[in-house]
């Protein structure tokens, strides 16, 4: 079996994913994967977005140039795909060097591959570019401490740490955290000193990035901070006290963050604020129960193998510090899931993590010993999980299919109907949930210009507003974009009556009466804008 290490470090994870993503397809988890193809793509904005500031520092510019030279190809995806590949090589690595030595090394292909299917697929097949950092950055650093003495794998380990930064430095930095502790159980001091050097790059590039920033994107991701903390964690509780607040709020409520004289910093100094008893009593509740929900419907099989390992552990004395770092853990799932949110694109990278990190514990640990009928009862189990995990995935792909199949018949009508104008839409991104990510979408030949979601928060929506309109003021190009005959609005009856709200009270001293007649419907789906016609009057 000479070569078998080799075939399950490099070719089986390339098999199982291939196989994965072509049995069962991929689909993206959320929308934002789509939304910031769209930018790069320039589909979205003035012109094609080469600087995203918040996320893939410097490979948003090669992505851009990608999509001008080949735009049939879908680079975004490919280049996450093959991000997701080297890690799934690096967690192969890992697993390999930690096979006990009295199992025959023919059945290593095996476990790898039962490893994949019960914690590793949903990787592939639920699509998100924050799973690509976390597991980049973590798997990276097991492995350059797993051999902290071999100076081309520390190399590659803290490569993949800086990949990861790139992609997403909150992420990396998250990916890093969760591993820490199975650097130090698989490579002791010299893995301390790998953990070291991964802790200095990701601040020595903060630093240099920050240094680099404009007023102008230093604002920008403080808004970006802001409106999460709002819409995303539900940490604020809104206060506003006069009418202009009271309008800004809503606006930040229906994600319609563009118009920078109303939502700014100084209004969520004015009119929101943490109330840690508001929020314990109206938030909290509803997020663990969701947090629970989540770990035990979505992770039972890499919290079974958790509960496996402890059962191992629990056999032997003075494990404190162990059990210390499983606190750790647990308290870092438990604040991510109240405080913020801990949903699958970080949930499961974040189990993986900690997983691999207690089988370094354990096959590293001395004098372990098997509790009498350990290996029965973890047989039994498994084929259990495997049969309980396997329709349930069973079941996502299906669901998943059936929206994929929805949105793109949407979409699809939306690009017939429209004819080439210019779409004006608040909720077209919620089509874009569930697609793939080796496919090119587009719905006009023209850029979309979206009102809400946090790509408005982006400075290429306000060049585009300028480019259509002649002005990046919110309200005044929209209402140009009203006159305009050439424009098609796609909106959902929420934000229709909102925008008939909000531009009736942002035209003043020009009162102007905003009436949005409700037109061709594509779909049943309530989330999905339909055609509207817009029609703005003097008020007498």
């Amino acid at each position: 079996m000479k070569f078998a290490r080799p075939f399950c470090i490099v070719v089986l994870p390339a098999l199982l994913l291939l196989l994965g993503s072509s049995g069962l397809g991929c689909y993206y988890e959320t929308n934002d994967d789509l939304a910031i193809t769209q930018l790069l793509r320039g589909a979205s904005a003035a012109a094609p977005v080469t600087d995203l500031h918040l996320y893939f520092h410097g490979i948003a510019l090669l992505l851009a140039w990608l999509y001008q030279v080949a735009p049939g190809w879908p680079w975004y995806g490919l280049l996450l795909y093959s991000l997701l590949y080297l890690t799934t090589v690096a967690a192969f690595a890992v697993l390999s060097k930690l096979w006990p030595q009295r199992v025959p090394t023919a059945w290593l292909p095996a476990g790898l591959t039962l490893f994949f299917l019960l914690a590793w697929l949903e990787h592939s097949l639920w699509f998100n570019y924050s799973r690509i950092p976390i597991l980049l950055s973590g798997t990276g650093l097991l492995l350059a401490a797993q051999h902290a003495r071999q100076k081309p794998l520390v190399a590659l380990g803290l490569l993949m740490v800086g990949l990861a930064w790139l992609v997403r430095p909150s992420a990396a930095g998250l990916g890093l955290l969760a591993a820490a502790p199975g650097l130090w159980w698989l490579g002791g001091r010299p893995g301390l000193r790998v953990l070291g050097m991964a802790i200095a790059l990701l601040a020595v590039s903060s630093a240099l990035l920050s240094f680099a920033w404009t007023p102008q994107m230093a604002a920008y991701r403080t808004l970006d901070v802001l409106k999460s903390n709002c819409n995303d964690y539900q940490l604020y509780r809104p206060t506003p006290h006069t009418a202009t607040d009271k309008l800004g709020v809503q606006a930040v409520r229906h994600w319609m963050l563009g118009d920078s004289l109303l939502v700014n910093e100084a209004l969520f100094q004015r009119a929101m604020r943490f109330d840690a008893r508001y929020f314990l009593q109206r938030e909290v509740p509803g997020k663990l129960q969701t947090l629970v929900s989540l770990l035990v419907r979505d992770y039972f099989p890499v919290l079974l193998g958790q509960a496996a390992l402890f059962w191992l552990v629990g056999w032997r004395n003075k494990q404190l510090v162990f059990w210390l770092v499983q606190l750790a853990y647990g308290a870092l799932i438990l604040g991510l899931g109240i405080l913020l949110k801990l949903p699958p694109r970080l949930g499961l990278p974040l189990m993986d993590l900690w997983l691999l990190s207690n089988l370094g514990y354990v096959a590293t640990a001395q004098q372990i010993r098997l509790p009498t009928h350990f290996l029965r009862v973890v047989a039994v189990g498994t084929a259990l999980v495997v049969a309980l995990y396997g329709y349930k995935t069973l079941h996502r792909v299906h669901v998943l299919r059936r929206e994929r199949a929805a949105h793109e018949a949407y979409l699809a009508q939306v690009k017939r109907s429209v004819a080439g104008r210019f779409i004006v839409t608040t909720s077209l991104e919620a089509a874009y949930k569930s697609l793939s990510p080796f496919e090119i979408y587009s719905v006009s030949q023209q850029p979309v210009l979206s009102l809400v979601g946090w790509t408005t928060l982006d400075p290429a929506n306000a060049a585009l507003r300028q480019q259509l309109t002649g002005t990046r003021d919110f309200a005044v190009a929209l209402q140009r974009l009203a006159q305009r005959p050439d424009v098609v609005w796609l909106l959902t009856p929420s934000m229709a009556r909102f925008l008939a709200y909000y531009l009736s009270a942002r035209t003043a001293p020009k009162p102007l009466t905003w009436h949005f007649q409700a037109g061709t419907s594509f779909s049943a789906d309530t989330l999905l804008p339909r055609l509207y016609q817009v029609d703005v009057k003097s008020m007498k």
